[in-house]
């Protein structure tokens, strides 16, 4: 099914804002127009040294005039996400990307769910999936997964801006995700399973739980993207492809 341009821009947006706010936990790290181009990056700080990689997000633009406002604007260390409707061919962006010096790093899945039918979690044998509400349980339930980035407690409550899920089994935590709201509705990252207990249905019970409570907070609709592993995943819990994401580098630059 053809997706109007303007549903696959309000799904950008979201993507921005929710990425932004995911990687905001440790420094403010700012989404904001350039042009028709989407640019994501730290805020100001006083040592160049400490600025993460930048990203870049383009659609819809010819390759060469997305590179010149690159060039113009861009810190040393970015990468640009070229969005790409199912519908249109990515051929000619991979090829007048790497004319223009630019490399393929990887390739993600761009999904969105409406959040109008949310499968029913399965039954998970041994584990249990719940949100994370404070600081100390966090730091109680995902221990090293989490020392470089913590969550303080003001990200954690009933009205927060982030929602923590885990999967436990025992005392130990084999799965995760989080969803983060972004303009009226939700960005989902960092989806994990661990790999000695994957096919037992506890990725899709996370994501019914973060569904759920998406829908309950007022979100119009959830975005994410993924690599092939989710890809196979996300579709079985009603999200639709709408586009993929071909993520570049300059070819004399270290990857973001």
């Amino acid at each position: 099914m053809k997706m109007a341009n303007s549903e696959i821009e309000a799904a950008i947006e979201v993507f921005v804002h929710g990425f932004s706010a995911d990687r905001s936990r440790t420094f403010p790290y700012e989404a904001s127009r350039v042009g028709r181009l989407w640019l994501m990056r730290d805020a100001e700080r006083k040592n160049l040294r400490d600025y993460r990689g930048e990203e870049w997000v383009v659609h819809d633009v010819a390759a060469q005039e997305a590179d010149a406002v690159v060039r113009q604007h861009a810190r040393p260390g970015f990468a640009i996400s070229v969005v790409i409707a199912n519908e249109d061919p990515d051929g000619p962006t991979r090829t007048a990307y790497k004319a223009l010096g630019y490399r393929l790093l990887r390739t993600e899945g761009f999904f969105v769910h409406r959040l109008r039918r949310i499968p029913s979690p399965p039954a998970v044998a041994g584990a249990s999936v719940e949100r994370v509400q404070t600081a100390e349980r966090a730091a109680a339930q995902l221990g090293k997964i989490i020392r470089r980035q913590p969550i303080p407690d003001h990200l954690l409550g009933d009205s927060a801006p982030l929602r923590q899920y885990v999967a436990v089994d025992g005392a130990d935590i084999v799965g995760r995700v989080r969803s983060l709201d972004a303009v009226e509705a939700t960005w989902c990252s960092s989806m994990y399973v661990e790999p000695s207990h994957r096919r037992r249905g506890i990725g899709q019970a996370l994501m019914s739980k973060m569904l759920h409570d998406d829908r309950a907070r007022g979100s119009r609709c959830s975005v994410l993207a993924a690599t092939h592993a989710g890809a196979l995943l996300y579709p079985r819990m009603g999200y639709e492809r709408i586009g993929t994401l071909l993520i570049f580098a300059p070819m004399n630059r270290k990857p973001v």
